[in-house]
């Protein structure tokens, strides 16, 4: 007897690049679901692309261990698993793993791990002796439980799709955060980046906002997250400006630069970056601080409310992941995404 899985038949699937019109779809059924820590995420993504969220659930024991479960068939089905690894990280990725393994012994064709926030991308290289380069550490094991390709935004470091033997589509948030200020239509605007590492893609956010750009350098005296800005490098007088970012944790570089800007003429001054971690205090530093508008994205779910500053703003990623799934399902393009963008190479 044939181990083989039976081909699905033809599956009708909004497609979200013609209007939501319905279509066969050849590459059979495409079913979202969603781990603990981005359920809403998943949901929204889900509804984006006219589906129902797939059934499941996800238990954790006294013990601390984590338990997860299929509550449907998913045999011959092209599945993605929505789960960040914001808060509890550790628990938040042994899920993943779990749902991957689940997957995989329930014969799903294809399994992508979405991962909208990949927490240990900070460990992407062993800058002191005797440490782990965590990033590859993560990117064997989600291998190793049986991922087909990954789908994740603003990888701190992207060299870490290098890690991966398996495809990776790596999504960044910068039109979507771009669409947000170019609405504002804010006078006078010129691009910051609070350091040289993120430097080129601030460029490229300035040249979509067709702006100007200034460079801060910041140092770290330890593994804290105080920095020090150190040198700045063009000018804010008399500007507004935007201090451009991949995430915050303590808000401490947001604020340095915020503050550097103002000591050196700025006036208003905003911020943006795509994954807002806030650890406890953020929102009281952010709010005090210069900043009077801090934009994030809905990668990590932000459950307590206490945690969100007052000058935060939220916008959606989930079209845009939504638009990726459908382009993977239907073994299109994803780079298209990016198209029209005054010509900017993302």
């Amino acid at each position: 007897m044939s181990n083989q899985v039976a081909s699905q038949p033809p599956f009708p699937i909004p497609n979200p690049s013609k209007g939501g019109e319905k279509v066969f779809d050849p590459f059979g059924e495409l079913k979202i679901f969603a781990g603990k820590a981005s359920h809403d995420l998943a949901l929204r993504i889900a509804r984006y692309l006219g589906v129902e969220l797939a059934r499941s659930e996800t238990i954790l024991f006294s013990d601390g261990n984590v338990f997860v479960r299929i509550l449907e068939n998913v045999r011959g089905r092209d599945v993605y698993i929505v789960q960040g690894t914001e808060h509890p990280v550790n628990d938040n990725f042994m899920e993943l793993l779990f749902w991957i393994d689940a997957f995989k012994r329930a014969s799903a064709t294809q399994v992508t791990a979405v991962i909208p926030y990949f927490s240990y991308a900070k460990g992407d290289k062993k800058d002191e002796p005797r440490v782990s380069i965590r990033a590859r550490v993560c990117a064997d094991a989600i291998e190793a439980a049986g991922a087909d390709r990954v789908l994740t935004m603003d990888l701190h470091s992207p060299q870490i799709q290098g890690f991966f033997k398996v495809p990776v589509d790596h999504l960044l948030a910068m039109p979507v955060l771009v669409e947000h200020f170019a609405r504002k239509a804010i006078p006078d605007l010129v691009v910051a980046s609070p350091d040289v590492g993120f430097a080129k893609q601030a460029y490229k956010f300035a040249q979509m906002l067709n702006t100007g750009l200034v460079i801060g350098n910041k140092t770290r005296r330890d593994h804290t997250e105080r920095a020090e800005i150190f040198e700045f490098i063009g000018s804010v007088e008399g500007k507004n400006v935007v201090i451009v970012d991949d995430f915050t944790i303590s808000g401490g570089t947001l604020i340095e630069m915020a503050h550097a800007c103002k000591a050196r003429g700025a006036k208003e001054i905003y911020a943006c970056v795509t994954h807002g971690v806030f650890a406890a205090g953020t929102a009281e530093r952010v709010q005090k601080s210069p900043i009077k508008e801090l934009v994030i994205t809905d990668t990590i779910a932000q459950r307590d409310p206490s945690v969100i500053p007052s000058n935060c703003v939220i916008v959606s990623v989930a079209p845009m992941f939504a638009e990726a799934i459908g382009s993977i399902h239907r073994r299109e393009s994803v780079s298209r995404l990016f198209q029209g963008y005054e010509g900017v190479k993302i």
